[in-house]
């Protein structure tokens, strides 16, 4: 998932030049961080989590349908994630940065919990009853992020780490696609958004009438408009030429297109419901930020969630795994059971997100991007998490 902490202080770009603020203009304020960022991912780790108590059945009768419709749509936050990434490393590009640092960066912010993740789920695959084990290949495309490209591969081990394949690809082409944005003017920028939503509203169209046979869903390619938007947007709002909407009315917008999901084809054309919305919220919550207006997403707490929310979306699912050994496929509990498993779920997942975080995410960025200046290590830069949040789109077992 991605962080709304940029790495360094660094100038915005202004409306006077490719490369220098325009006086006066809210980003020429070189803001460090936008915590109303960091404050949506958390919310949107959330759904995902809702998703899978969701497919799990732990609520049946009229708890279980009220729970579906407020997180059957859950799988959408993996558009959201994808968007959100888009913006925050562009927002975040520092200037003159090589392709290989930008990349050694990536790795170490990524790699650490996904290999530890990883090798639970493994462990898992080999020690609980009913939990299906991988084959060689699945494992090794696993590991080196490339499992959302082949059906086969799809959501082994870790089935939440798909999203990282996206990302991984996304994070191929960035030095590419940010050397592009940074030659376009706000309307060359423009006409790039409006080819990626174009975009997405033809894969979603193509997948819905079954144009091909597999799913584009969680297909790198497929969700690569996603990011650029973001990217787009960050690089409009750094321009000062950003027109979208307040805060309330973005996220009025989001919240509408969720709850507008169940009436569209399941899976990929989904995104298109959610892409106004989330594409509007984002830069909506950075403008709030960079002008101190109102926003509950930058509150303390939920800033603190958002740094875990990474962790939460790597661990939640081996929770929801493992209690499967105890309370069964699809329980379907009363309401107090119910609520009871999924606090317990969910407290437990929290917990080990912040054991995550604490002993695995951030001392080992700290270790990978340690630099020797006279023999001293220096302190690495603080990095954006990646967007990984996304949400399974199909239940995972």
């Amino acid at each position: 998932m991605t962080t709304a902490t940029t790495p360094e202080t660094r100038t915005p770009l202004g409306r006077t030049g490719a490369d220098h603020p325009a006086p006066g203009s809210p980003t020429s304020a070189a803001m460090t961080s936008l915590p109303s960022l960091t404050g949506l991912r958390w919310m949107a780790a959330l759904l995902v989590f809702g998703l899978h108590v969701n497919n799990f059945g732990y609520f049946g009768g009229g708890a279980g349908r009220i729970v579906f419709w407020g997180f059957g749509a859950g799988a959408t936050g993996v558009s959201f994630f994808f968007v959100l990434s888009g913006f925050v490393l562009t927002w975040s590009a520092r200037p003159g940065d090589r392709a290989l640092a930008f990349w050694r960066r990536r790795v170490a912010r990524i790699y650490p919990v996904h290999l530890v993740t990883l090798a639970i789920a493994f462990l898992m695959a080999y020690t609980l009853a009913r939990q299906p084990r991988p084959a060689p290949s699945q494992a090794l495309a696993n590991v080196l992020l490339v499992h959302s490209w082949w059906r086969p591969w799809w959501q082994t081990l870790n089935p939440v780490s798909w999203s990282l394949a996206c990302e991984a690809f996304f994070y191929a082409v960035f030095p590419l696609l940010i050397l592009l944005l940074r030659r376009l003017g706000p309307r060359g920028a423009t006409a790039l958004g409006a080819l990626s939503a174009a975009a997405v509203l033809v894969l979603a169209w193509a997948d819905a009438h079954h144009w091909w046979s597999r799913t584009v869903y969680a297909l790198p390619a497929a969700r690569l408009p996603e990011f650029v938007l973001g990217a787009v947007a960050a690089r409009l709002v750094l321009l000062g030429r950003w027109r979208g909407p307040g805060l309330e009315a973005s996220l009025a917008l989001a919240v509408i297109g969720y709850f507008f999901v169940p009436q569209v084809t399941p899976g990929y054309p989904a995104t298109v419901c959610t892409l106004l919305g989330f594409t509007l919220l984002i830069p909506a919550a950075a403008v709030a930020d960079l002008h101190g207006l109102p926003s509950l997403w930058r509150h303390r707490r939920l800033v603190r969630l958002g740094e875990l929310s990474f962790a939460f979306y790597m661990i939640h699912l081996l929770v929801l795994r493992t209690g499967t050994q105890l309370l069964g496929t699809k329980p379907h509990f009363g309401v107090a059971a119910g609520l009871a498993v999924t606090v317990v779920a969910f407290t437990l997942s929290l917990a080990l997100s912040w054991l995550l975080y604490e002993a695995v995410e951030s001392p080992a960025r700290r270790l990978l991007l340690r630099r020797r200046a006279g023999g001293r290590p220096a302190d690495p830069p603080r990095e954006p998490a990646p967007a990984r949040p996304a949400a399974a789109a199909v239940p995972p077992e």
